[in-house]
């Protein structure tokens, strides 16, 4: 019995002196990502592998990322960058993952060994506003 009282004004102890919550504040992060694709509209070339070419105007660094195609499959969409935990992700010939740097980029696919398409992009600045939210009191 001793012990439960003890245990009650402990708790009421901690209660008294535990900070109260004034207001809510909200962790937020923003990932801009670019859908980059290929397609074989009449699915005439049967399987092929897409290797995906994207080349940061600012660094000169070049991102790869090989996709395999099997019979039935005529296309593939892929974001740029993809997560490194991604088992195939963008990646440079040294393995570095490539990042959401804003900037100008171009890129290419090559179907076979050939460019099939490419095109250019700009990666937006990306940033995030808090509101902190008070509870009224």
């Amino acid at each position: 019995m001793a012990g439960r009282v003890a245990g009650a004004l402990v708790a009421l102890f901690l209660l008294g002196v535990a900070p109260s919550a004034h207001a809510q504040t909200w962790m937020v992060s923003t990932t801009a990502q670019i859908k980059l694709g290929v397609l074989d509209k009449y699915g005439q070339i049967g399987p092929y592998t897409a290797t995906f070419i994207v080349h940061n105007e600012r660094t000169g660094k070049d991102y790869f990322l090989v996709k395999e195609l099997v019979k039935g499959q005529t296309g593939v969409d892929v974001l740029f960058p993809t997560e490194p935990s991604d088992p195939t992700y963008f990646k440079s010939e040294t393995g570095e993952a490539a990042n959401p740097v804003p900037g100008r980029y171009t890129w290419e696919c090559r179907v076979k060994g050939v460019k099939a398409v490419g095109g250019r992009f700009t990666f937006p600045e990306v940033g995030n506003d808090v509101t902190v939210v008070s509870s009224g009191k």
